[in-house]
């Protein structure tokens, strides 16, 4: 297995490219559109340094995976299987946050049936990749939905864990709960301590490289899983989550990554727009 993981700077977000050495097929995890906005301009620059690479190492893209419907950051599937191909791919359980948001943004055509995207991926599914093999493995609690992606000896573990220093994911977004993520946090742990965890996010001090990749045994000194148990994670998840904002882009981020990253449809102006709900998520 082959891997190079790309950082974008505005959402704190790690993409990583990953490929079969020998068939040179190729996934992207997590992948990100550019997205400003103060202006309500998108572009794709951080998607085609990947599709740069892409072209230069002579890959060809099989799929486009998304750990979760991400509420930081827009996604940039659709261009990417423009661009390369592929098939784009969830956790199964999709379904329901897209029923849970279908309401906050009065959607009301909306199929929340997953069909937005090519794979709807469950406990225990597999996709082949070259002589590799990409095990889905279900980790909810961040969102109902939340898979991660076990290859070879590594697992690209979405917003579970973040770096051991900082923590690990908000258990607060609807359909959120911090007992299940718990469960998740230790089925993470319970793989060899050289088990190497791929982030989806840092938040680095400044001058500090930001830390996309550590093992299992360096996630056991996590800040958030020092406590006694179950029970100690769960007062400390909810006591941090009662403290926290909601993230800037989760608005539009919701409404495009629950339709597989695909904007909404142009209005009859030619011009496509963004919904902002009022007094619905948040304080």
């Amino acid at each position: 297995m082959e891997v190079k993981t790309y950082f974008d700077q505005d959402t704190a977000t790690f993409t990583h490219l990953v490929w079969d050495g020998s068939s040179k097929q190729a996934a992207i995890i997590d992948p990100v559109l550019d997205f400003n906005y103060r202006s309500g301009r998108t572009g794709t620059s951080s998607a085609d340094s990947v599709i740069n690479d892409i072209k230069q190492l002579g890959l060809s893209l099989k799929y486009t995976l998304e750990t979760h419907a991400h509420a930081d950051h827009l996604s940039s599937a659709p261009y990417l299987k423009e661009q390369c191909g592929g098939q784009t791919g969830i956790g199964a359980h999709v379904p329901i946050v897209q029923d849970t948001f279908k309401g906050v943004f009065n959607m009301a055509d909306f199929p929340t049936d997953g069909s937005q995207f090519d794979l709807l991926l469950g406990e225990g599914d597999s996709l082949e990749l070259g002589e590799l093999s990409i095990k889905v493995l279900e980790t909810p609690g961040h969102t109902p939905a939340c898979v991660s992606y076990q290859i070879d000896d590594a697992i690209f573990i979405g917003d579970t864990f973040l770096a051991p220093s900082y923590g690990t994911a908000r258990a607060d977004f609807p359909g959120g709960d911090a007992s299940t993520l718990y469960q998740s946090l230790e089925r993470i742990l319970s793989f060899p301590d050289e088990t190497r965890l791929f982030l989806c996010h840092d938040y680095p001090e400044a001058g500090v490289a930001p830390q996309y990749v550590c093992t299992v045994a360096d996630q056991r000194e996590n800040i958030h899983v020092q406590g006694s148990g179950a029970d100690d994670f769960i007062e400390l998840r909810k006591a941090r989550d009662a403290q926290l904002e909601m993230p800037v882009l989760i608005l539009p981020a919701i409404q495009v990554n629950i339709r597989a990253g695909e904007l909404p449809a142009p209005e009859d102006n030619g011009v496509a727009y963004l919904k902002i709900p009022l007094n619905q998520i948040g304080k």
